[in-house]
């Protein structure tokens, strides 16, 4: 095993990037009503009584002022098949749901309508973390397909489970 300087910012990433995360699309809407999602891999729940979640969001992300500024959230875990939207809402630039198929939640923040699981939540707590945000979810609602193959991310890429 390889120790590294732990300031060394490449390395550290390239170390994480050994833990498979699912992917997800975060949504909300921006102050004048326009739905929009962010790709994050950083996911995770954090309690169940009360039901809990959190992501985290770069401090230079394009979404921060509207995530600062939100009151609700969905998190939207994606399917394997969808890379493209995964993709197209990871980048710099347009995060608008325009095209896509979008449901609204009892709070009025929208969800991908065929996401493997949807957690339309209230915020919670927002936290200053180094170089990120992290976003605390109170759990309104949720939801969960029966079935469906989530999508992966490993080592910097886009994975896939084995078939079962």
């Amino acid at each position: 095993m390889t120790e590294v300087d732990v300031h060394d910012a490449r390395r550290f990433r390239n170390a994480l990037g050994w833990f498979t995360t699912g992917v997800a699309v975060v949504t909300t809407r921006v102050r004048g009503g326009e739905p929009i999602g962010i790709t994050v891999n950083s996911f995770s729940s954090v309690s169940l009584d009360p039901p809990l979640v959190l992501w985290c969001l770069d401090k230079k992300s394009d979404t921060l002022a509207a995530f600062e500024t939100a009151t609700h959230f969905t998190v939207n875990v994606l399917r394997e098949e969808h890379q493209e939207i995964s993709s197209r809402l990871s980048r710099k630039g347009d995060h608008s749901l325009a095209g896509l198929a979008v449901v609204e939640r009892e709070s009025g923040c929208p969800a991908l309508r065929d996401a493997l699981a949807h957690f339309e939540c209230e915020i919670e707590a927002r936290h200053d973390a180094g170089d990120h945000v992290i976003m605390i979810g109170r759990v309104l609602n949720f939801d969960h397909a029966e079935d469906g193959r989530p999508l992966l991310y490993h080592r910097g890429g886009y994975q896939m489970l084995p078939p079962l």
